[in-house]
């Protein structure tokens, strides 16, 4: 899973991240599908980061990949 979790960040997530000067990087995915991001750029002082992990990044891999359960920043 931990594969498939990083190519739909490359290819559905990331670029958006960039377009606003941001960045998240794959921490870990564990076996109960908890995905770890770190958030980075201007994404990790942002005030709307909350809205953007959960609305944009959470959304978007659960709707990719059913066994991702939660999205949680370190």
């Amino acid at each position: 899973m931990k594969e498939r979790v990083k190519q739909v960040l490359d290819e559905r997530i990331r670029p958006g991240l960039n377009a606003d000067g941001g960045d998240a990087t794959l921490v870990s995915v564990s076996d109960d599908g908890i995905v770890r991001v770190r958030l980075k750029g201007a994404c990790a002082g942002c005030p709307m980061s909350t809205m953007t992990l959960s609305m944009g990044i959470e959304r978007i891999l659960k709707q990719n990949i059913p066994e991702v359960k939660k999205v949680v920043a370190v």
